[in-house]
């Protein structure tokens, strides 16, 4: 026997030039382990993973708004939906609350729904709130279209923004076309085209039960979330595809207006437009009669500029702002011309009729507030009145300076004035060459009666006390 690595051989391997088997080593604990744990199958692990990964639900974009169809509505919406598109939204949800508005900036609205790449739901809500004239032709345009309990839709007549009656055939021609959009987009959307119609031809308004009943709505619900939960699932036509709205619960991103939307939208307002008018020609009028004071200037220019803007979203009559300024150029040629008045009557007669025409629309979003005209008017008017008073007082008044301001003085003669020649006199200490029809003798008391050049024609006159 031979001894190797203390384990015993056979002799006759070891001669035989073999090599030496090695014992089996002993698993360690970790190796043991390893070998008896049972591997999971892959398709446990990928489960797993999946699990371990947050879902991430669908997101709708909220838009809100509230008031009349103008430019700035229609920039926010428009440019609402087509940034939900770009970020990835699964729908647009749109609030509506509005009386109507101008045809132009409805169109573009309707303009960018009907070619969203992504769903868009129009949702008149809350309680209370109602999309009539061209409410109800972005309701009806939308994918879907829902009413909360309370609300109204329809009243859609077109009328003449700028006051007055249309002729017979114009608002036949108007009105057929108002009535053959509705119900061409009604139709596109699978909607009621005939009731539809009756909004433009027959004002016709419907409360949200009626207008469900009448499909001209595809839902009622009473809030936001309602909404949501009914949308779960729901097939919407787009343009050119058809989607499946997600069957869990979407999460609302509201997207309000932005400072500068709500800053225009508040310029939008008549009552504000009107004011920044009166306040921005009341300005200038101040600059240019107190040349140099700059600041009302300042103030006045901007707010004429911005009035000037805000006419661009109004029904604007340019007749009446025509007035107005007419208005205020007769009074202040009040100031500069004597006319006894006839000048500022005529001024405060075109301000006040440049006022009601300057905003003449049958539609009550679209009129400046008697509220706010008369207390503009009396101020503006007033303030004129006052100035065109004051010039005339000042230019009855004698003068007090230069000159003129002689006349009615009184003074002490120091040289004889003869009949045929001039004589001096003191007036204010100082000394003038003097003439008077009548003869006057020294330390006599004269009045000034004229100043002519450098000479004073003067006339007796009783002595005062005191010195001259």
């Amino acid at each position: 026997m031979v001894y190797t690595a203390g384990v015993d051989l056979p002799e006759a391997t070891v001669a035989a030039g073999g090599r030496e088997p090695t014992m089996p080593r002993r698993p360690t604990n970790r190796r043991r382990f390893m070998q008896e744990t049972p591997k999971p199958p892959l398709g446990s692990l990928l489960l797993i993973i999946v699990l371990a990964v947050p879902a991430v639900s669908a997101t709708v974009d909220r838009l809100t708004w509230e008031g009349p169809i103008t430019p700035i509505a229609a920039e926010y919406l428009a440019g609402g939906i087509t940034r939900a598109a770009a970020e990835g939204a699964t729908a647009v949800v749109i609030q509506l609350d509005t009386p109507g508005g101008l045809d132009s900036s409805m169109r573009d609205i309707i303009k960018a729904v009907l070619a969203s790449a992504v769903p868009v739901v129009v949702w008149v809500g809350p309680g209370g709130s109602r999309a009539a004239s061209a409410g109800a032709f972005i309701t009806v345009a939308a994918h879907v279209a829902a009413m909360a309990p309370g609300t109204n839709i329809g009243s859609a007549s077109p009328v003449q923004m700028m006051g007055g009656a249309m002729d017979s055939t114009m608002a036949h021609k108007v009105e057929n076309d108002a009535a053959a959009y509705i119900a061409s987009i009604a139709a596109q959307r699978g909607r009621n085209p005939e009731t539809s119609r009756l909004f433009v031809t027959e004002a016709l308004n419907l409360t949200a039960a009626q207008a469900l009943a009448e499909d001209v709505i595809d839902l009622m619900a009473p809030t936001l979330p309602a909404l949501l939960d009914s949308l779960r699932g729901r097939t919407v036509v787009l343009d050119r595809d058809v989607t499946t709205l997600p069957a869990e619960t979407m999460t609302v991103r509201s997207r309000p207006p932005g400072a500068r939307q709500k800053f225009l939208k508040t310029l939008a307002n008549p009552n504000v437009a009107y004011f920044l008018l009166m306040l921005g020609i009341y300005g200038l009028f101040f600059e240019f009669s107190n040349p140099g004071a700059i600041a009302p200037g300042i103030i006045g220019g901007i707010c004429l500029l911005l009035a000037l803007f805000a006419f661009q979203a109004l029904p604007v009559d340019y007749s009446g702002a025509a007035l107005i300024l007419l208005g205020v150029v007769l009074l202040i040629l009040e100031i500069k011309i004597t006319s006894h008045g006839a000048l500022s009557i005529g001024g405060v007669a075109a301000l006040v009729l440049g006022s009601l025409m300057l905003f003449a629309s049958p539609e009550p979003w679209a009129r400046v507030s008697l509220r706010v005209m008369i207390p503009t008017l009396a101020a503006f008017a007033g303030f004129f009145l006052l100035c065109v008073w004051l010039a005339v007082r000042a230019q009855r008044r004698p003068a007090t300076t230069g000159l003129q301001a002689l006349v009615g003085e009184t003074g002490r003669v120091v040289v004889p004035i003869g009949p045929a020649g001039a004589g001096k006199v003191v007036v204010h200490g100082e000394i003038w060459h003097a003439e008077s029809p009548i003869p006057l003798a020294k330390d006599a008391t004269a009045r000034v009666v004229a100043v002519a050049e450098r000479i004073v024609r003067v006339e007796p006159a009783e002595p005062r006390t005191g010195k001259p």
